[in-house]
């Protein structure tokens, strides 16, 4: 019995048009956050200030059921800061484990960059384990969880960049720019009217709903030519004429990322099977963060994304 879906839930496609009616300009970076909800995954957020990375997410907590942590990075953070720590409770005489804001459903790390080498290690584990170790101790992160990070590309003072171990555990990495005229208008009129009669919140999308679309994105068909052309793709930064601008190319975990992300955008656009351009539309924020320029390539001005869409140019889907 086939039990692939024919079309997304409602719930799905309400909590996108919510997304959409409250979040003008960012209709790439609302479907790649429910790409990493349907998948499981975590998205890295970069862009210059006053582009509503933070006022995204929240609206995504408040259209999904669970818990939602904020957490502001800083030079002086500490892993605890963000684990939790084991406090001594006298009336007991003993010690009792206190979590910290990472055990919520969504967390909001905001400018990651600025959080030390420690705390980024202890993320790490939380996101590719879903598991917190503090002493001798490992607890157990909820069901579900996603991490979503932010970054600030233009100010440096005080930052620590992400190794490429912590980048790699990023289901996507998407890069937002300064909206055009249009748009920019299109937001004013939007907080001027939200200042004026308020925020509307909808009911939520339940965790059960989400499961349930989560267990039917896996069912999604990925023909075997698609899943040639997304090993092809990713080969082609190890071998090739592309592959010498590249120093450190895409893991087997860059195959795996993009086909689940292709058959969660599909899902989302009401098919169920993948197509090359569910894979093409995620290939730069699947791929880009997981390969490191030469420094040949770096000096004539590329960058990731250049290469990846010349490999897009270069392999045929089929």
């Amino acid at each position: 019995m086939d039990t692939r879906p024919e079309i997304a839930p409602n719930s799905v496609a309400a909590l996108s048009a919510h997304l959409s009616e409250g979040l003008i300009g960012h209709d790439d970076l609302i479907e790649r956050l429910l790409v990493a909800l349907l998948v499981g995954g975590h998205v890295l957020v970069e862009g210059p200030p006053g582009l509503a990375k933070t006022r995204t997410v929240k609206w995504l907590s408040e259209a999904v059921e669970g818990s939602f942590s904020r957490i502001q990075c800083t030079p002086d953070l500490m892993p605890s800061d963000l684990t939790g720590t084991l406090v001594y409770r006298p009336q007991d005489s003993a010690f009792e484990f206190a979590p910290g804001p990472v055990f919520h459903n969504l967390v909001l790390v905001d400018e990651i960059n600025r959080a030390p080498p420690k705390v980024q290690s202890a993320l790490l584990e939380a996101m590719a384990e879903h598991q917190v170790t503090v002493g001798n101790e490992t607890h157990a992160l909820p069901d579900p969880f996603l991490v979503v990070a932010t970054q600030n590309p233009i100010e440096h003072d005080g930052t620590f960049p992400l190794p490429e171990a912590q980048l790699d555990r990023f289901l996507l990495h998407v890069e937002l720019t300064l909206p055009d005229l249009e748009t920019e208008r299109r937001i004013l009129d939007l907080v001027e009217a939200e200042a004026q009669a308020g925020e509307r919140h909808p009911d939520p999308m339940s965790l059960a709903d989400l499961a349930s679309a989560q267990a039917d994105v896996r069912a999604v068909h990925l023909a075997p030519e698609l899943r040639d052309y997304i090993v092809r793709l990713v080969a082609a930064t190890r071998q090739g004429p592309l592959s010498d601008d590249i120093e450190h190319a895409v893991s087997p975990r860059g195959s795996l990322t993009l086909a689940a992300a292709a058959r969660a955008r599909a899902y989302m656009q009401g098919r169920d099977f993948a197509i090359p351009e569910d894979v093409a539309i995620l290939a730069p924020d699947a791929l880009s963060h997981r390969m490191v320029l030469s420094w040949r390539a770096v000096a004539d001005g590329l960058k990731p994304r250049d290469v990846v869409a010349d490999i897009l140019n270069a392999v045929e889907p089929l």
